[in-house]
């Protein structure tokens, strides 16, 4: 068997987006003023990257109910670091600029976690 037979998740566009999302927010931290990376940056680090790890997470699980409960992790990991993004960019840590691209991108991954959530559902 392949890696990618028995890691389905490769294939998915959901988490190829949710690892670049994950990426962009570390570039974000990255940014921040020093005494800011820890706190916030870190807590931004680890909510991005639960989105991604939460479908990968639930792709290997054995039923659709289950899988469904870490797609529903994913979103809130998702709009926790949305969240964050606001609280920075309400503080002028980040322009308005970037704050609109994230969200819109962020915007495209909540989308496509609620049609696969939708498509579990039907099954």
């Amino acid at each position: 068997m392949t890696e990618k037979n028995t890691f389905r998740f490769f294939d998915w566009q959901v988490y190829k987006d949710a690892k670049k999302f994950s990426h962009l927010s570390f570039r974000v931290v990255k940014n921040l003023p020093k005494e800011y990376r820890f706190e916030i940056g870190s807590q931004i680090i680890r909510s991005s990257m639960s989105v991604a790890l939460n479908i990968a997470e639930g792709s290997g699980k054995n039923s659709d109910k289950d899988f469904n409960h870490f797609l529903n992790i994913a979103s809130g990991s998702l709009f926790e670091t949305i969240a964050s993004f606001d609280i920075l960019r309400d503080n002028k840590l980040i322009p308005e600029s970037e704050f609109t691209s994230l969200v819109s991108f962020g915007g495209q991954i909540s989308n496509q976690l609620g049609g696969f959530k939708k498509k579990l559902i039907k099954h």
